[in-house]
């Protein structure tokens, strides 16, 4: 007869995921002036020494939740994109919509990315971790108004442009959901969409 393991494999990662997602919801709750392990270690129900078991600090596990966030984010979009079919200008309206549904349209996640942003300009690698993920943003942009005929000297520029607009609605969007609503933002993104594509495809 055997006997099943008093721990399973996989949960080392469980516990390392909780702690993370724990650090999420202090963060959107607290911001970073909330963001220690005690706190950390309470809101997963947790010891502080299981903490730094997974963990090399506070500042380690932000950065661990800040890539998380980010990821969390990229599936959402991947998904929204895999969801519309083959038509290149239906992949690029859902890439560009979908920050306008949940789960990345959440005044919890705005809250988490604030406590991030706050960190942009003392710690290097959180500013690491933003470029990246932004650079990700605009890549993937690129090779989705690529497929839509959009002359390769004008992918940067435009998908600069598409981001900025998506962060201000997205932004507009979380804050203030009685002013401006998500059917209303993805609208007005479609419309942007068309300006800035048909005349540089002519």
């Amino acid at each position: 007869m055997t006997t099943q393991p008093a721990f399973r494999r996989s949960e080392p990662d469980a516990r390392r995921l909780s702690l993370i997602e724990a650090c999420a919801r202090v963060l959107a709750r607290e911001g970073i002036a909330g963001a220690s392990v005690r706190t950390i270690a309470v809101e997963a129900g947790v010891s502080a020494g299981l903490v730094g078991h997974y963990f090399a600090g506070v500042d380690a596990l932000i950065a661990a939740t800040y890539a998380h966030t980010g990821a969390r984010v990229d599936a959402a979009l991947e998904a929204a994109v895999a969801g519309a079919g083959n038509d290149p200008a239906d992949r690029l309206e859902a890439f560009v919509t979908a920050s306008f549904a949940a789960p990345i349209a959440d005044p919890e996640l705005l809250a988490t990315w604030i406590a991030f942003w706050s960190l942009v300009r003392a710690r290097p690698d959180i500013a690491a971790l933003h470029d990246e993920q932004y650079r990700g943003f605009r890549a993937q942009l690129e090779g989705l108004l690529a497929h839509c005929g959009l002359p390769d000297a004008q992918l940067r520029r435009t998908a600069i442009a598409i981001t900025a607009l998506v962060d201000g609605l997205w932004l507009e969007l979380c804050l203030s959901p009685h002013e401006l609503a998500a059917d209303e933002a993805a609208a007005i993104a479609r419309s942007a969409l068309t300006a800035l594509i048909l005349p540089a495809r002519r």
